[in-house]
């Protein structure tokens, strides 16, 4: 089990490389500290949730992986190997896809369309059945409600557009996939769907990355949960642990497990040095 209050698991040799691993990660905006001495790792076939407070650091984070931000300083390994993040095609080139809040899907155009939007098969023409060949194997493989990839998506529901939002995602093949609020603002069933939608991601074994301030939902689908508060790390949990704690973290209460375990550890630091 990892320490409680590192977010960097330690080395694990039965379980190979981290899929993406941050050392001292840090991005500044002029005179603004966004994120100082960021440290994560997110293993193949693992739901990492991400939690904080509004300002946490938690947009700028998942924006600095996806390619839109470059970091003030630190380092980032991808599958084992130190990575430029460059842009957000270089980060789709080197395996992480992004579902940002807002889906930006194309509301008249059917489900294949959306999935396929600036991918579309063939460099010279659309190769529309092996496209809808391809949406129907993902969507199936996700265990979708969708009735037809020719559904227009202004007609699905906000579970059913996350989906395809996913499905897109998956469309590359990558190995690390990031989720912005996936179940804000739906329903309870829309919900289940969606938190089932991750589930069928980690059986793929791919890392996963959920941003969200809906506790219940972290905590039914995270394998760990990494606090961020003012742009710093600030604990790390799993949903078995106090939930007492874990708000404690986010909100920055003095007093909590992770805080007081973690002043142990830099006391017994300081009586090493």
């Amino acid at each position: 089990m990892a320490d409680i209050a590192s977010p960097a698991v330690p080395p694990d040799p039965g379980r190979g490389e981290p899929v993406i691993s941050l050392r001292n990660v840090s991005k500044n905006f002029g005179a603004v500290s966004a994120l100082t001495d960021i440290e994560l790792d997110v293993w193949p076939g693992e739901v990492v949730a991400l939690v904080g407070d509004n300002g946490a650091g938690k947009s700028t984070l998942v924006k600095v992986l996806a390619g839109v931000h470059q970091p003030s300083s630190g380092t980032i390994r991808f599958n084992g190997r130190e990575v430029s993040l460059s842009s957000p095609s270089a980060a789709l080139d080197f395996g992480i896809a992004t579902v940002f809040q807002d889906l930006a899907l194309c509301e008249n155009l059917d489900v294949v369309a959306n999935i396929y939007l600036g991918r579309e098969a063939g460099p010279w023409k659309l190769d529309e059945v092996a496209m809808e060949v391809r949406a129907w194997t993902l969507l199936n493989e996700l265990s979708a409600r969708i009735p037809s990839v020719r559904e227009p998506v202004a007609s699905l529901s906000g579970g059913q557009r996350q989906t395809v939002a996913i499905a897109r995602s998956l469309l590359l093949e990558p190995k690390l996939i990031m989720l912005d609020e996936p179940t804000a603002a739906l329903g309870v069933a829309q919900t289940a769907e969606v938190l089932n939608l991750i589930e069928r991601v980690r059986e793929r074994g791919l890392g996963v990355i959920v941003i969200s301030h809906n506790m219940e939902d972290v905590r039914a689908v995270a394998d760990r949960i990494v606090v961020l508060r003012l742009g710093r790390n600030n604990g790390v949990f799993t949903p078995d642990d106090s939930h007492n704690d874990l708000i404690a973290a986010i909100t920055g209460a003095a007093e909590n497990s992770v805080s007081r375990r973690a002043e142990r550890r830099a006391a017994k630091q300081e009586g090493h040095a």
